[in-house]
């Protein structure tokens, strides 16, 4: 199934310049979504994933329901004063400002096999910062996984170390 068929461009969003992926349209289409999720499903079981993560809130929509096709935990990375118990924290450089991921204390244990998935790896700061709370929590990043790769933006370049997998690059 070629996935780009349901992504829609939408120029100048969120401002002038930006050609933005709409994966509205994929998660709408319900034999297109559960390609996806069938694909990231295939990547979790050789990875040996124990538990899945994902940042808020897109990264919700594609490790829920891999994680419960699974029968593994689901958990997820948020903002500031989003979690109700104790968080780890981890604050991040953006080209103008900063930004604060978090995670509950104690929801990942140390040792497992985690698997990050979102929908858009761009500069990978998003990714970089879930990398540092799943790594803080003592336990291992098996791989990562995105729908979509924006190529130009370089930001693989911060995964290396790590075992990469997305369904679509532009």
């Amino acid at each position: 199934m070629n996935l780009k068929d349901y992504i829609a461009n939408v120029p100048d969003f969120p401002k002038k310049g930006i050609q933005f992926k709409d994966i509205t349209p994929l998660i709408g289409n319900g034999k297109a979504f559960q390609y996806a999720t069938n694909q990231f499903v295939k990547f979790t079981k050789e990875i040996k994933a124990d538990i899945i993560v994902g940042p808020d809130a897109r990264g919700f929509i594609f490790g829920c329901p891999v994680a419960t096709q699974l029968g593994i935990g689901f958990v997820p990375v948020r903002k500031p004063n989003k979690l109700p118990r104790e968080t780890i924290d981890y604050s991040y450089d953006l080209e103008y400002g900063s930004n604060t991921l978090c995670l509950h204390k104690g929801d990942i244990l140390p040792g497992q096999r985690v698997l990050i998935i979102d929908d858009l790896l761009a500069t990978g700061g998003t990714i970089e910062a879930t990398i540092n709370l799943v790594q803080a929590s003592g336990a291992v990043v098996a791989g990562i996984a995105f729908l979509i790769e924006l190529t130009a933006l370089n930001g693989r370049d911060k995964l290396q170390a790590y075992n990469v997998k997305t369904l679509m690059s532009y």
